[in-house]
């Protein structure tokens, strides 16, 4: 690839006292990574500096005060902040929180102004995080908040992709959140996605019921016989290969989620805790749904093994290439459309 027509990937680093520079740091060591991209990464000399001596790393990191002075072929390192940062490895303090955000700001802030083509976070602590500045339940929000478009946060590896109904919210309110035309968003999101993101052109989704068996009908329930059942039989009258209500319990252990292109589960851990029980340390974080591409690693700050080398940047590295195919796959998408014959 042409190194002046590279995709340009903005990389907020994380929690500073977490695994997230960390990861950063080894997927770059390979120099052949820059063969796909030109990475920059949002924080300070000092701070990346500490981080590789202290697991003694040695990629080659090119420091820069400004993104018009991007170099193609290098470890680009925005200096995103001069304050002194206080490190304390594997720690949740109010200043990891404080720099996660500073970087998180200033990524975005580069995407908003297409000064980078997408970004690629690493893990944040969602409490330490929280000000006056961030009062949000993780990125997907966040991000929500400051682009264009209905987020939808798909949970995903090569051959799974499982979308949330419902997000980062209790599961006391679970029930009471659902509706039909939440469902309705939500599939027609994922059916977007799936579309110009992926290039599946006639998508086939599963949706997963609440309650357990699908609430047996109305013992054990009756939100899957009277919202979800008749959304879905609604969605169908559209033309849309949509399918279910599916009893979450058997659904992945009897592999019927190979059947499908896409899984919209009613709420997190319905669809998570299976999806990382399938592919934990391989699968992206992917909000889908916006004008601006964000993936991230399936993994949290990994406080436990922080500054100890022994973080597997797999994720991280899947989280890159799936942003830089999406973001390709939504370029031609675009072109396709925009090239297309209007039917007459």
């Amino acid at each position: 690839m042409d190194k002046a027509n590279k995709i340009i990937v903005g990389i907020s680093i994380g929690d500073i006292n977490g695994i997230g520079i960390e990861i950063i740091l080894k997927t770059f060591e390979d120099k052949r990574m820059l063969d796909f991209c030109t990475p920059v990464l949002f924080a300070s000399n000092k701070l990346i500096s500490y981080h590789k001596k202290a697991l003694k790393l040695n990629t080659s990191i090119h420091g820069i005060t400004s993104l018009d002075k991007l170099v193609h072929g290098k470890v680009n390192l925005l200096n995103s902040w001069k304050e002194e940062v206080k490190i304390d490895l594997g720690k949740t303090t109010e200043e990891g929180g404080k720099f996660a955000l500073k970087s998180l700001q200033a990524a975005v802030e580069a995407l908003k102004k297409e000064q980078v083509d997408l970004i690629v976070t690493a893990p944040i602590n969602k409490e330490n995080i929280q000000s006056e500045e961030f009062k949000f339940p993780g990125h997907t929000e966040y991000l929500e908040e400051n682009f264009d478009g209905k987020s939808l946060m798909i949970l995903m590896t090569n051959d799974l992709r499982i979308g949330l109904i419902t997000g980062h919210i209790p599961v006391s309110k679970v029930a009471e959140t659902i509706t039909p035309e939440l469902i309705k968003s939500k599939v027609e999101t994922m059916y977007t996605s799936l579309q110009q993101d992926f290039n599946i052109n006639k998508p086939k989704i599963a949706v997963l019921g609440l309650n357990p068996h699908c609430g047996d009908n109305g013992i054990i329930g009756t939100e899957d016989d009277e919202i979800i059942r008749p959304t879905i039989s609604e969605i169908k009258e559209s033309g849309k290969l949509v399918f279910g209500p599916y009893a979450a319990d058997g659904f992945f252990g009897s592999k019927t989620h190979e059947q499908f292109d896409g899984v919209l589960a009613m709420y997190h851990d319905q669809g998570l805790a299976p999806f990382k029980a399938l592919s934990f340390g391989n699968g992206v974080n992917f909000t889908a749904g916006l004008s601006k591409i964000r993936t991230s690693p399936d993994h949290g700050t990994g406080f436990d093994i922080a500054g100890k080398n022994k973080a597997n940047p797999t994720s991280f590295k899947e989280a890159l290439f799936t942003s830089l195919q999406i973001f390709k796959n939504r370029n031609e998408y675009v072109e396709l459309m925009r090239n297309a014959l209007k039917a007459k």
